[in-house]
């Protein structure tokens, strides 16, 4: 029997040396594809939005922004052909200053951040059943309060980095070592602080601190920094996350840390600095099944931070139901089952699913930031009105933790 090529050259290999091997081969043929498809001197950036995006976003009418335009006040939009008006994302910011100052009753409306006194919103989205859209609910959650006027950092504590892609930077070859929060919380002297490490992203009022493999150290050099007993007061382990925020907090209204897909010492700092936890979960029984046994996990290891003097006093924790097919009956009585258990902790709205937000993450991008032609009108409106209504339910969420 003839043995295949891949077959002969390898027979002899052993597992470990075939893996490495294969992902030399993959890494190498990303790193053309990224060459070819986005040149060293391309970067990510977003669309321009429409003068009616802007008054749906901005809460204003169009008309108002049409005059506004006339008379010289606010930024002056971009205008295309046959008189369309267009705004970046940076001049939708200055618009909120102008309205802000223009109208004050309404300002805190249109600027949204937090007073003095407001405490920083940290909301980690956590579990770890894969295809839970955890990932791209941290990214379009940390998007719309961008839209919304917030400042928002969006942490990926996933070693896979994700989150990352999605906002422009391919873990393997943008992000270098001591760049991610691993370098802010790391046990030796080359830490460093976390304002080093935060970087800028083409979504404007986002920054982001990037991930990648590097993560996994954290998980490596824990158990020995405890059995050296290196770790005191704010330096024990799951503090670690919560003061490296605390290096930024001023910068920042909401923080949003998409969480490992494991309960390990990352996700344990994440859980402790938190005031806020979100919840994915998909509407099918297995999924149901994994999420019981995350959540009987996520008990012990949050009874194992208090004993050991941490503090969890989260706002709220909320279950956001994903990838939902309205019409799809054994999801529906699934929902119907965990509104029954966990009544107003299951947020009231669900993110369909929908090919609009799956094609639109085929090339790295959210709805946000595509025109709204290029997944087809219906399906783009549909999905976005899903996504918007759960992140307007958080976004209230946290207002309602500020006292508005």
């Amino acid at each position: 029997m003839a043995i295949l090529a891949e077959d002969s050259a390898t027979i002899s290999e052993t597992a470990s040396a075939r893996i490495t091997r294969h992902a030399g081969i993959l890494s190498g043929q990303l790193r053309s594809l990224a060459t070819t498809l986005f040149p060293p001197s391309a970067s990510k950036s977003l669309r321009s939005f429409t003068s009616g995006e802007v008054a749906r976003i901005a809460g204003v009418s169009d008309g108002y922004l049409r005059q506004l335009s006339l008379d010289g006040l606010g930024p002056t939009p971009a205008t295309g052909t046959g008189g369309r008006r267009s705004y970046t994302l940076g001049q939708i910011h200055e618009l909120r200053e102008y309205l802000a100052t223009a109208r004050p009753r309404e300002a805190m409306e249109f600027l949204p951040r937090r007073r003095p006194g407001d405490k920083l919103q940290i909301i980690t989205v956590a579990n770890f059943k894969g295809g839970s859209a955890k990932t791209t609910t941290a990214l379009y959650l940390s998007q719309y309060l961008a839209l919304a006027g917030f400042r928002v950092l969006a942490i990926d504590l996933d070693p896979q980095a994700s989150l990352s892609a999605m906002f422009g930077y391919q873990p393997e070859f943008d992000i270098g070592a001591n760049e991610t929060l691993y370098g802010a919380i790391r046990y030796d002297e080359h830490r460093r602080p976390l304002r080093e490490i935060v970087r800028p992203t083409y979504f404007d009022g986002i920054g982001l601190v990037p991930g990648n493999l590097e993560l996994m150290e954290f998980e490596h050099t824990t158990p020995r920094a405890m059995v050296e007993r290196r770790e005191r007061g704010h330096d024990l382990f799951f503090r670690r996350v919560a003061s490296a925020i605390d290096q930024v907090a001023d910068e920042y209204d909401v923080v949003v840390i998409d969480c490992p897909p494991q309960l390990g010492y990352l996700t344990m700092g994440a859980l402790n600095a938190a005031t806020a936890m979100l919840v994915t979960i998909h509407p099918q029984m297995v999924d149901v099944a994994s999420m019981s046994q995350f959540l009987l996990m996520t008990s012990d290891l949050m009874s194992v931070i208090e004993e050991a003097g941490g503090r969890l006093d989260h706002d709220f924790i909320r279950y956001v139901i994903t990838r939902h097919d309205p019409n799809d009956v054994p999801e529906a009585q699934i929902v119907a089952l965990l509104r029954t258990l966990f009544g107003s902790d299951v947020l009231q709205a669900t993110v369909w699913k929908s090919t609009a937000i799956a094609n639109a993450g085929l090339t790295k991008q959210s709805l946000y930031e595509l025109e709204r032609g290029a997944v087809g009108r219906g399906a783009y409106d549909r999905a976005l009105e899903s996504v918007d209504a759960v992140n307007a339910e958080i976004a209230q969420l946290l207002k309602k933790v500020w006292g508005r």
